[in-house]
């Protein structure tokens, strides 16, 4: 394979390379509403995860697409991490993944075929581990590597979960560790230890079907995934689609192991700093927070974890078969309270 950096052949890497909030908000303001169409239950009017369209009284069918640039150099890795990515968003609605299609734009001057042949087959693995067929796909010759997938997936109407739909005195339950930004911050400048590496593999290839099983719990009112906006950005959509705010807790913040570290010698994404310039006016921060640690609640995270909002009564318990699930770093980190929308971290 080609002794190219698949990260220096790209100007941004995994869900960093999203563009900010605000420019998104500027882009899709004057935007209508996707009605009315009735059988449209999900759309373009809350920032949700996927679209999702009711066929009939028993299934509705959810679409979504997810792509971007690597966020590693090992060709195979970087396919698994952006199958994950695409497939969370099926999962963060409630829904099961039946069939994927690849979206692929290699710079083939700069790549071998070996190469892109390695992302592809790190996705078919991720897709094997779904249980689903990537069915097709569309490829371009493109300046910069790009790889993902278009998804569809399948769930009862009344599984259907969105970012919106917290209550007041729900707890917030985080499912995975956040610090992949940072981790991919170090690692594009050759600073990443190798168990740090293997840290954020796991956690970025781990697919979250446990959205599945939390949503056909009554008491899970909300759900979202973690990704490029970073905790705060996704918590803030989450207020904002509920008409509520969230009360973040550091001390229940399951961070890598390293990240605390990392982002204090200063390896911090620009995503991160775009991030907090898009929301930060709406978020309540203690005061003297060093700038690394707002950076860790701003980091953009590439196939992160599942944020809960549900009955504070049945927490623990949903923690507990979260983590039994496979999510060691599953953790309370928060309420949601009335106000205002906006986030306030303590």
């Amino acid at each position: 394979m080609t002794s190219v950096r698949l990260t220096d052949l790209a100007h941004g890497g995994g869900c960093g390379c999203k563009l900010a909030p605000s420019v998104l908000q500027r882009l899709l303001a004057d935007k209508p509403a996707a009605m009315p169409f009735s059988q449209l239950l999900v759309g373009t009017e809350s920032s949700d995860d996927a679209a999702v369209w009711q066929v009939d009284e028993r299934t509705c069918v959810i679409a979504t697409t997810d792509f971007f640039m690597p966020v590693v150099d090992d060709p195979y890795d970087f396919g698994r991490i952006a199958a994950a990515n695409a497939l969370s968003d099926v999962y963060a609605m409630g829904g099961k993944p039946i069939m994927a299609l690849a979206i692929l734009g290699m710079p083939l001057a700069n790549l071998d075929v070996e190469t892109v042949r390695a992302i592809l087959a790190g996705g078919e693995a991720i897709c094997a581990d779904a249980g689903i067929p990537i069915a097709g796909g569309h490829s371009i010759d493109s300046a910069e590597p790009i790889y993902g997938l278009a998804a569809i997936g399948l769930c009862a109407p009344s599984d259907v979960r969105r970012n919106g739909g917290a209550q007041v005195g729900d707890a917030l339950i985080l499912t995975k560790g956040i610090g992949v930004g940072i981790y991919s911050a170090a690692f594009k400048k050759q600073a990443l230890p190798t168990d740090a590496y293997a840290e954020m593999l796991a956690s970025t290839t781990q697919l979250n079907r446990v959205g599945q099983v939390l949503a056909k719990d009554a008491d899970v009112h909300a759900i979202t995934d973690v990704t490029g906006f970073g905790l705060l950005g996704h918590a803030m959509e989450m207020a904002r689609a509920s008409r509520l705010r969230m009360r973040i807790e550091q001390a229940g913040l399951p961070f890598f192991s390293q990240a605390e570290a990392l982002a204090e010698a200063g390896y911090i994404t620009g995503a991160s700093k775009r991030n907090w310039e898009s929301y930060g006016d709406a978020v309540a921060l203690p005061a003297g927070l060093p700038e690394w640690r707002r950076a860790l609640l701003t980091d953009p995270q590439t196939s992160g974890g599942l944020l809960v909002a549900c009955k504070a009564e049945r927490a623990e318990a949903l923690r507990a078969i979260i983590e039994a699930a496979g999510y060691p770093r599953a953790s309370i980190i928060g309420t949601v309270t009335a106000g205002e929308p906006g986030i306030e971290v303590v």
